[in-house]
C-alpha cells in the first residue's frame, strides 16, 4: 500500500447561517485553514504517483481567498473536511484545523 501526505494552508471566508443556536459564527469570518490531506493506493499511475501533489492543490485551493459557502453548505471545519475528501481521488483521511486549538479529523468508511 502506498500513502501520501500533503500539508496546505488556505485563508478563506465563512458563515454559519444555520446554527440552531446563537453564536458569533453566524457572521462572515475568516481562518487561515491548514488542511491535511491523506491518501492511499494499492498501485501507482503510469506516472510512479497515487496523484500528483499539484492536482491535491489545485483542489484545496478553490478554497483560498474565497467564501468557502460558495463551495460547502454550512461550512463547518467538519463539513469542508468531508467536501475535500470526497473531491480528492484517493483521499481516505483529511484533517482541517481552524485555529490552534480547534482541529477536525475526517475519515472515509470503506
Amino acid at each position: 500500500m502506498y500513502y501520501l501526505k500533503k500539508r496546505l494552508e488556505v485563508a478563506g471566508a465563512h458563515c454559519l447561517a444555520h446554527l440552531n443556536y446563537d453564536s458569533k459564527c453566524k457572521n462572515l469570518h475568516g481562518h487561515n485553514w491548514i488542511i491535511t490531506v491523506y491518501c492511499r493506493s494499492e498501485s501507482l499511475d503510469q506516472n510512479g504517483m497515487i496523484i500528483d501533489f499539484t492536482k491535491i492543490k489545485s483542489i484545496v485551493n478553490q478554497l483560498d481567498h474565497a467564501i468557502i459557502n460558495d463551495f460547502v453548505d454550512e461550512p463547518t471545519a467538519e463539513n469542508i473536511a468531508k467536501y475535500l475528501c470526497d473531491s480528492i481521488p484517493y483521499c481516505y483521511k483529511i484533517e482541517v484545523q481552524e485555529s490552534e486549538n480547534n482541529l477536525v479529523i475526517y475519515e472515509a468508511s470503506d
